[in-house]
């Protein structure tokens, strides 16, 4: 990646980077105002986004609609980002596209800087306390792993974080990952936490991106040094929520065979993004690049990751949890180890759940 784009790869691959910190405040905006908005946004879209012809389109169909006064209602700077992320996603078809009101984005374009330190350290304390978005890890009847991700924060922040929470799933017998509710972050995060599941020293490319403004392509391998490795079955559940970076996990792990992906079709959101200034604070995101998975050779752009074992997503863990039992039960030796399988598969086929016994210490 060039010098030119890291900045904006840091903000816009990183969804999970929170504007509110550095959020400008709501201001009016008139008709001239919302003008010279739109004309910048078709501009920025014409030469920017990864497919000419659907820029054009849209960014017709929005001139248009201003001019006739479509957007008239749209009297303060969050109104009119509001409308105008609307628009560009249901005319685009792309889920992608989205806007926000924002002080001070500095853009590759104009100037390639790095951002501050304070942002920085702002971003890195955010994704801290946000627990590096793994929202729970347990372990579930049976010794099967659970990890719930939100989302994949920038891979300086959270690589510690993911072998971390792989070497307190070290010892189970099956591993599942909950994307249900991962809205998306960065490809490196998603290669990084990859590389997990492949044997120690395996450098495996994964995916290709290429980036229309500046007509380069970025490979993305797993990361051969990351000590901490899993090589039990690992299964994925998925959601219509589960989206871009959320799909490149669930894409990857199916495409490389190495994993089960369990619940429902993702969002279908393939395109990376970069973060443009559109005046008045109103920044944009225009879906820049192209993903294509070295396996596949295409992607999940509007067709999402279908899941191997269809269910929905409310069903999906315990959907996972039973055909993980009853693997289990199937390989264990007789016994007493796969008579305790068999009961826990039982309750988990049931959905019910053990509760727990509180003793004092020193009794039975």
């Amino acid at each position: 990646m060039s010098g030119s784009k890291k900045f904006v790869a840091a903000v816009v691959l990183g969804t999970l980077v929170s504007f509110q910190a550095f959020a400008a405040a709501d201001t009016a905006l008139n008709a001239s105002g919302r003008a010279a908005i739109v004309q910048t946004l078709v501009t920025k879209m014409n030469a920017n986004y990864i497919e000419p012809a659907v820029a054009e389109r849209v960014g017709t169909a929005i001139a248009r609609k201003n001019a006739e006064g479509g957007y008239a209602s749209a009297a303060t700077t969050q109104a009119f980002s509001t409308a105008l992320a609307k628009d560009l996603r249901e005319l685009s078809g792309d889920l992608h596209f989205g806007t926000a009101v924002y002080e001070g984005l500095r853009e590759r374009s104009a100037n390639p800087e790095l951002p501050s330190r304070a942002k920085t350290d702002e971003w890195r304390d955010q994704t801290a306390r946000r627990g590096y978005d793994i929202e729970k890890i347990e372990r579930l009847p049976g010794n099967v792993g659970y990890i719930e991700l939100r989302g994949f924060g920038g891979p300086e922040y959270v690589g510690a974080a993911y072998t971390a929470a792989m070497s307190l799933m070290a010892g189970t017998d099956a591993l599942i990952l909950d994307l249900r509710r991962n809205g998306g972050g960065s490809p490196a995060s998603v290669a990084y936490l990859m590389s997990h599941f492949f044997p120690l020293g395996d450098e495996r490319h994964l995916i290709d991106m290429y980036d229309r403004p500046t007509g380069l392509t970025r490979q993305f391998w797993t990361v051969k040094t990351v000590a901490q490795r899993y090589d039990k079955p690992v299964y994925v559940l998925t959601s219509a929520r589960t989206f871009s970076a959320g799909e490149d996990f669930s894409y990857g792990i199916q495409a490389q065979k190495r994993g089960t992906v369990v619940g429902e079709t993702t969002g279908g959101g393939s395109n990376p993004v970069s973060w443009y200034n559109l005046g008045q604070d109103i920044i944009v995101s225009i879906p820049t690049a192209r993903t294509t998975n070295v396996v596949t050779k295409t992607n999940w752009e509007h067709v999402g990751v279908k899941p191997d074992i269809a269910v929905p997503a409310a069903q999906a863990l315990q959907a996972a949890h039973v055909a993980i039992l009853r693997n289990l039960v199937s390989s264990a030796k007789e016994g007493s180890e796969r008579k305790e399988l068999q009961r826990v598969l039982a309750m988990a086929e049931k959905g019910e759940s053990e509760k727990p016994v509180y003793t004092l210490r020193g009794e039975p």
